[in-house]
C-alpha cells in the first residue's frame, strides 16, 4: 500500500466516524424534541384542566357552602401548579391536585340537588375528557421518553450523547397505583354511571 492510499484509507475512516457522530447526535437531538412536544402536549391537558377547575369550584361552593376546606385546598393546589416548571414539580403537585378533586367529587356526593345541576354535570363531563386525554399525553410522553432515553444510554450512541451533554429524561409518574385511575365523574343526575 502506498503512502497516498492509506492517507486515503485513514482519511476514508474517519468521514465514516464523523457521519456516525452526527446521525447519532441528529437522532438524540431528535429524541430530545419529541421529548418536549410530549411534554407540552401534557401541559396543554394541564391547563386545560386548572381553567376548568375554577368553574368547578364555584359551582360547588353555590350548593356545598360548609365544605370550604376542601374548596380551599383545591384551589390552593391549583394555583400551585399553574407555576410549576419542572417535569418533578409538575408531577408531584398534579397528584397532589388529582386527589383533592377525587375529594372535591366525593363531597358533591352529599348533595343531590348539585349532582343533579345541568351546569355542573357539563363540567365533570369536561374533566373527564380532560383527564382521558391527560392520560393519553402522558403515555405519549413517557413513550418518548423511553426511547430518548434508550438512545443515551445505549452504546455507541451513549458516547455521543457523552460528549454533548444529552441527559437522561424523566417520567411523568403517578405516585400511588390508585391514581393512576381517571378521577371518577360521576354524570348522571341520578347518581349512577
Amino acid at each position: 500500500m502506498t503512502g497516498a492510499a492509506s492517507l486515503a484509507a485513514v482519511l476514508a475512516g474517519f468521514l465514516m466516524l464523523v457521519f456516525a457522530v452526527v446521525i447519532l447526535y441528529n437522532r438524540l437531538v431528535r429524541g430530545r424534541v419529541l421529548v418536549r412536544e410530549g411534554f407540552s402536549g401534557i401541559d396543554v391537558q394541564l391547563k386545560r384542566r386548572h381553567n376548568l377547575i375554577p368553574n368547578l369550584v364555584s359551582t360547588v361552593k353555590g350548593y356545598a357552602a360548609f365544605e370550604r376546606d376542601v374548596l380551599e385546598e383545591v384551589t390552593r393546589l391549583r394555583t400551585r401548579a399553574v407555576g410549576d416548571l419542572t417535569v418533578a414539580e409538575k408531577q408531584r403537585d398534579e397528584n397532589l391536585l388529582t386527589g383533592a378533586l377525587k375529594t372535591l367529587l366525593a363531597v358533591v356526593e352529599k348533595y343531590p340537588d348539585l349532582k343533579a345541576d345541568t351546569h355542573f354535570l357539563d363540567l365533570q363531563r369536561q374533566l373527564a375528557s380532560i383527564e382521558d386525554e391527560l392520560q393519553k399525553a402522558r403515555r405519549y410522553y413517557n413513550g418518548t421518553v423511553r426511547d430518548y432515553n434508550t438512545r443515551v444510554d445505549s452504546i455507541p450512541s451513549n458516547l455521543v450523547a457523552g460528549m454533548f451533554g444529552f441527559q437522561s429524561a424523566d417520567f411523568f409518574k403517578l405516585e400511588k397505583v390508585e391514581e393512576a385511575a381517571v378521577p371518577k365523574v360521576d354524570v348522571t343526575p341520578g347518581g349512577k354511571d
